[in-house]
């Protein structure tokens, strides 16, 4: 454990100080690798360095996939009933240590603490829900071919899961993804981002606590591209879960194909947000702000571009502005504030491109589109108007508290603009019109629609985009599919 660690604990005041781990979790041994390698984590509020954690060594990356091959046969035999039993617990010692695990996630990730307890609060959820699904991974039985067949279908875990977590929802990326995995009956190794994966690692606390077998769920820190073509190079990997950018995952299927590995991916958004003149005006304003802003931004199913049609478009941007001017920067940390600071100054430059690029093609800034005076990462939030096609912000992206105002005429027109893209993760749109609901949500080449809302996901709900926004789902009775095998038996001579 580092001194800054220990300077860390002390500062947070956690009620249960062991959670803050600097360790990876490797085979049920919390380790700081064979090597001094280390990586620093960092409070983009402050620039701080607040802890460092192990990079290990690709040894120790194929040691901890033996290890999880190893246990899958006696995971997938185990009961039902047990694995059932871990999850729950696992929930419930999640929602106990709510608020130290927010303090954990506010300080690598910057986000409003309110924030953060909701992100963990919200996807113990999943946990909750897969201790359930645990019970349900039914078969088939089907009518045979001839009389004296009898065809059956069953279900069995894929195998080892690598599951790769993104910076933006260090602790929701984990439960949704590894819960799932375990209650198929598939041993896991995590690799959580480099800028966050403290809160990766108080969960791996609590999962031990609540009793899953050392080895099952392992936690790894170090050099991503390494571990990364480990994890789709070595044959024991049988599946990947990944959460982040389009560019990384085209990279890890090219990577992962000689093995033709199970993959499931949620990828890249450019959400477009569509207020219609029949909407509640004071409803999508909120949406909007919701949907925009939080996090800072960061989220791939924030709206990016946010069409208005024109007989409301000044009344909406009117209200829209009076809304972004109560938002109140500043550290996480501090109870007033409603947003945070960017998660690096990659995040900061590309922003900052975005709208130069937007200005310099006849785009206008309504408010914000500079950096902070509070400095570091800070990110004023910021409205653009007169946005046209060519423009960047419109084709990339953006991830960073940028809103970009488009006006409309005709609905057949908003659907096009809003299509033409290459990803497909989420759309919203309001209405109040039924007929245009169905006609909408039905056109929108998209994987997930929002209606008269700005925030869609929960454990309920199939999670997931299509086009290079991704395949697969989490959440919901479909989570647990990309997680199994299914077999079929051919009965015979009955």
């Amino acid at each position: 454990m580092t001194i800054m660690t220990e300077v860390v604990r002390s500062r947070l005041n956690l009620r249960d100080k062991a959670l803050l781990k600097a360790e990876a979790y490797v085979g049920g041994r919390w380790t700081m690798g064979d090597t001094s390698g280390r990586s620093t984590v960092v409070d983009p509020s402050d620039g701080r360095i607040v802890a460092e954690v192990p990079s290990l060594t690709l040894a120790e990356i194929q040691r901890c996939i033996d290890q999880a091959y190893a246990l899958q046969r006696s995971w997938g035999a185990s009961l039902v009933k047990t694995r059932s039993a871990i999850l729950r617990k696992w929930y419930e010692l999640v929602l106990e240590n709510a608020d130290d695990l927010a303090a954990i996630l506010c300080m690598e990730q910057g986000k409003p603490l309110s924030e953060a307890k909701a992100e963990v609060v919200a996807n113990a959820g999943f946990l909750d829900w897969y201790a359930e699904e645990a019970k349900r991974i039914n078969g088939d039985v089907i009518p045979g071919a001839r009389a004296d067949q009898r065809i059956l279908v069953m279900k069995q875990p894929v195998g080892v899961c690598a599951a790769i977590t993104p910076w933006n929802f260090p602790n929701g990326m984990v439960t949704r993804k590894v819960g799932a995995a375990l209650a198929a009956g598939c041993t896991v190794i995590l690799k959580p981002a480099p800028q966050t994966p403290l809160s990766a690692l108080a969960l791996a606390v609590l999962a031990e606590r609540a009793g899953v077998p050392a080895g099952v769920f392992s936690v790894v820190t170090g050099d991503a591209p390494m571990i990364g073509a480990e994890i789709c190079k070595n044959p024991k990997i049988a599946k990947i879960s990944f959460t982040g950018s389009t560019a990384v995952g085209r990279w890890l299927m090219r990577e992962a194909a000689d093995s033709i590995k199970r993959l499931s991916f949620e990828l890249g958004g450019n959400a477009a947000f569509i207020v219609f003149d029949d909407a509640d005006l004071d409803s999508a304003v909120e949406g909007a702000i919701a949907s925009k802003f939080r996090n800072a931004g960061q989220t791939c199913v924030c709206a990016n571009r946010i069409y208005v049609q024109s007989g409301i478009a000044g009344e909406f941007t009117k209200r829209f502005l009076d809304r972004v001017a109560g938002i109140r920067l500043g550290p996480g940390s501090d109870p007033a504030t409603t947003q945070g600071p960017l998660i690096d100054h990659r995040a900061v430059e590309k922003v900052e491109a975005h709208i130069a690029d937007a200005v310099g093609k006849g785009a206008s800034v309504a408010c914000g589109g500079k950096r902070s005076a509070l400095g570091g990462t800070f990110f004023e939030p910021t409205v653009i108007t007169g946005v046209k096609p060519g423009m960047r912000v419109l084709k990339e992206e953006t991830f960073a508290p940028l809103a970009p105002l488009i006006s409309f005429d005709r609905e057949e027109d908003v659907i096009a603009m809003a299509n033409d893209t290459e990803y497909g993760l989420v759309g919203f749109f309001y209405s109040r019109d039924l007929s245009r609901v169905w006609r909408v949500a039905e056109a929108l080449e998209t994987g997930m629609v929002g209606v008269n809302t700005g925030l869609i996901a929960n454990e309920m709900a199939p999670f997931g985009g299509i086009k290079q926004s991704g395949f697969g789902r989490e959440g919901s009775t479909r989570g647990l599919d990309d997680f199994l095998n299914l077999k079929y038996l051919s009965l015979n001579g009955i």
